[in-house]
């Protein structure tokens, strides 16, 4: 069983900004880059209403940092 549930984009993007992730320019359309101090940048390229599943959710984990007691 994964220690991830389905969660909206617009929450791990919280979470993530929350984490200390900021946006360090738009993409085009959904894409964003973040990024944090100490780790590569990231393309988030989700609309905030989109469902997120729990294998991606941990694939974003593994490149951020991001815990599920983040969400």
């Amino acid at each position: 069983m994964s220690h991830w549930p389905s969660t909206k984009a617009g929450r791990v993007l919280a979470a993530l900004y929350r984490m200390g992730w900021h946006l360090k320019r738009p993409g085009r359309g959904s894409h964003k880059i973040l990024a944090r101090e100490g780790w590569p940048d990231y393309v988030y390229a989700f609309h905030d209403g989109d469902e997120i599943g729990p294998r991606m959710l941990a694939r974003i984990a593994k490149r951020t940092g991001l815990g599920p007691e983040d969400l």
